[in-house]
């Protein structure tokens, strides 16, 4: 990897397949999970994929899958963002201990869409843009006190997914707006689970677990077959980058500088 293993983003994702379990026809959700990685350069890599049960990750887990990464060469990564996965905000700490957590504020959003009736989702994003659009933490916390106040009563699990994801929900209001856009808008590893999951849709389900990865591997292949995707991407990344040269001071140069 350029600049001695450094990566600005990491994004961890997870796409779930069924896999057949036993003589008996019993298919089972298995859950992929990928890392994609955005480099200095602007190059968008997918560092891995890994298969497990439903809800088997865990710190354990994401130890083995994080210590693979930094043994094949990711020495450090600035910000990882993710969505809720149990175990990884302790296990990146003790693999990159400079490392940023973040949770995915778009994921956050819908996974909110799931305790809210259709008719109110508007209103639920009217309701919370001013508390992940907030110029620091503290305000954040005064826009989410008022939404409590007004869904809370009808909506108390969207109070407590959010109050719980909290911590690493906040971090991204410290800093600049170009990197504010990179984690909120550009949501980076969306698109490639989205492609992911329509060839998973399309086969239903899987006789083993390679045949399970072997389609998530084929599907990844297929992505920007042209590079026109990937051009367009580090066309914009130079704000972002300089953003994020500021915010992580030293942290970007080279290993041998």
């Amino acid at each position: 990897m350029a600049r001695g293993g450094k990566t600005v983003l990491t994004d961890v994702g997870s796409v779930e397949v069924k896999v057949l379990r036993d003589v008996a026809g019993t298919f089972e959700p298995q859950i992929v999970h990928l890392a994609l990685a955005v480099t200095v350069e602007g190059n968008r890599d997918i560092l891995g994929i890994w298969a497990g049960a439903e809800g088997g990750e865990g710190v354990k887990h994401w130890l083995r899958v994080l210590t693979e990464l930094k043994n094949r060469g990711v020495e450090d990564v600035l910000m990882l963002i993710c969505d809720g996965l149990k175990g990884l905000p302790q296990a990146v700490e003790a693999v990159w201990l400079r490392t940023v957590v973040q949770t995915c504020v778009i994921h956050l959003l819908r996974n909110s869409f799931r305790y809210a009736a259709r008719k109110d989702w508007d209103k639920i994003v009217k309701a919370l843009k001013p508390v992940y659009t907030a110029p620091m933490a503290e305000a954040a916390e005064e826009r989410f006190l008022e939404f409590t106040e007004s869904w809370g009563t009808k909506y108390p699990a969207i109070v407590k997914l959010w109050s719980d994801a909290w911590a690493e929900f906040v971090p991204f209001l410290a800093f600049d707006v170009e990197i504010r856009k990179v984690i909120c808008s550009t949501n980076a590893i969306e698109s490639v689970n989205a492609r992911i999951r329509k060839a998973v849709r399309a086969r239903g389900h899987f006789p083993t677990e390679a045949a399970a990865l072997k389609c998530v591997y084929m599907a990844l292949m297929s992505l920007d077959p042209t590079g026109k995707g990937r051009k367009r991407w580090i066309m914009r990344w130079k704000a972002p980058l300089n953003a994020f040269q500021i915010a992580f001071e030293g942290r970007l140069a080279p290993a041998n500088n």
